[in-house]
């Protein structure tokens, strides 16, 4: 926001002048996409941890504001892990949902989703193995 004092004034043998204020309201445009920034990795987990072991602490962040900067975290496709927000929403836990099967899979490939509320909407991937 910008807040102008103007001043006018004539030229006249005595001189009239008036002023006034002007705000100028910056309006945010979606033009930035949301980052994730992996803060900790655990890149073995053992096929015996309990569901709801975390294994990697993500940070979410879009440089927009209002609703063009909050951001939604998600997964694709279907494996053993979840996603758990933080209560300020600006980062997440990746825990495992269900038991690893190490026989089923040695490896996963989590492909992890961040997408702003923005219109239009503008989103980034990581990918964790």
């Amino acid at each position: 926001m910008y807040e102008l004092k103007v001043l006018a004034a004539d030229k006249g043998s005595v001189s009239l002048s008036t002023q006034c204020n002007v705000v100028v309201r910056v309006e945010d445009v979606n033009d930035n996409q949301p980052e994730i920034d992996v803060t900790s990795l655990s890149s073995s987990i053992r096929e015996d941890a309990a569901p709801g072991t975390v294994v990697a602490l993500m940070g979410v962040a879009d440089l927009d504001s209002g609703v063009n900067g909050q951001v939604v975290c998600s997964l694709s496709g279907d494996s053993p892990f979840d996603l758990k927000p933080s209560p300020d929403g600006q980062s997440y836990s990746l825990i495992t949902k269900d038991y690893l099967d190490k026989e089923n899979s040695h490896m996963y490939n989590i492909k992890i989703t961040a997408r702003d509320l923005g219109s239009p909407s503008l989103s980034s991937t990581k990918l964790i193995q």
